[in-house]
């Protein structure tokens, strides 16, 4: 699910929030709770790992007889 940044025009506070692409605009603050959030364009770039994560195993290693066939 995608992080949407929102900003609250009563608290100017500006809060991210996990939702559904097929949910609607959140229009209230968690913060202050008054109905007047707006979502804002932000980078929308958040990487979630889950699991152990990469390791120098994961890829494949060359040989010696790799590079000489490369020759």
């Amino acid at each position: 699910m995608p992080t949407y940044e929102y900003y609250c025009t009563a608290c100017s506070k500006t809060s991210e929030i996990v939702q559904a692409i097929t949910e609607g605009r959140k229009r209230k603050c968690p913060q202050c709770g008054v109905l007047k959030l707006k979502r804002i364009i932000s980078a929308g770039i958040n990487v979630l790992f889950r699991g152990s994560g990469f390791y120098v195993n994961d890829y494949k290693k060359s040989t010696s007889q790799d590079n000489k066939k490369g020759d």
